[in-house]
């Protein structure tokens, strides 16, 4: 019997919850996380040029960020632990302004989530401790960081946490309203 990844749709153009084949029995298992014709296929067409690794403990919350001028598409996953991870479009020329996707992600699940260029992109963590991966279609460059607060009313976010564990960076961010990308 042939299986075929499971692809979900959101209300954020481009943005995608991909549920890969994972190949499993009683010594663990196999799944492809990344396979270029497949994700083509899928949709995901710009070209991969950065992985990063992150690990954070429960009570973090890493976001909303983004790059203004060269902004990175990102394929994200967990390979240990869980967490809540969230996709808004902050384009003020999109009709979906100011609208977002949250979905769990976890090492269970095996879920990735694609969220294109010009999102804006953030994850809390939901367990002990979370290992996470992701792609990135342009290269980090600091000097074009940019994001937007994380309780953003403009946005509300609905995060499963109250009193999340920031950044001095990321509770520096501005509110959706004063965004300047350009």
């Amino acid at each position: 019997m042939s299986r075929e990844i499971k692809v979900t749709e959101t209300n954020l153009p481009g943005v995608l919850i991909i549920e890969p084949v994972v190949h499993g029995d009683e010594r663990g298992f196999f799944l492809e996380t990344w396979r270029e014709d497949t994700y083509r296929k899928l949709g995901i067409r710009e070209t991969f040029v950065q992985d990063n690794h992150s690990r954070s403990r429960a009570g973090v919350l890493r976001g909303m960020h983004l790059q203004k001028s060269d902004p990175q598409g990102k394929l994200v996953r967990v390979t240990s632990g869980r967490v809540y991870d969230v996709a808004a479009d902050i384009n003020p020329d999109s009709p979906t302004y100011g609208q977002y996707v949250g979905v769990e992600l976890s090492d269970e699940n095996h879920r990735q989530f694609y969220v294109p260029p010009g999102y804006a992109h953030g994850f809390c963590v939901l367990s002990e401790q979370v290992d996470f991966l992701y792609k990135c279609t342009s290269y980090y460059n600091g000097a074009d960081e940019a994001g937007v607060r994380w309780d953003d009313p403009d946005l509300a976010i609905d995060w499963p946490l109250e009193s999340p564990q920031l950044s001095e960076k990321d509770l520096q961010l501005p509110f959706l309203k004063d965004l300047k990308l350009w």
